[in-house]
């Protein structure tokens, strides 16, 4: 993975993203220190709403304190 100062960047954009379209992978550094990747724009593999019907709705005493815990809970209820 070839790395180019932020300067190299924003002079040479338009050859870094067509390096990219290629298939490329960059990083941008300030220095030798690496700050951003540019990496080729890929689509998602997950379609929206593919969990519907899937998702588990919690009950509502799920947040409840649990009996075991209660030597540990403080005395008040916060809520």
């Amino acid at each position: 993975m070839k790395a180019v100062t932020i300067h190299e960047a924003k002079t040479h954009l338009s050859r870094l993203l067509q390096r990219v379209q290629r298939g490329e992978e960059l990083v941008i550094a300030r220095g030798r220190t690496p700050i951003a990747r540019l990496v080729p724009y890929r689509e998602s593999e997950r379609e929206l709403g593919t969990l519907t019907g899937l998702i588990v709705r919690m009950d509502q005493s799920f947040d409840d304190p649990l009996d075991d815990f209660a030597p540990y809970m403080a005395a008040e209820d916060p809520r």
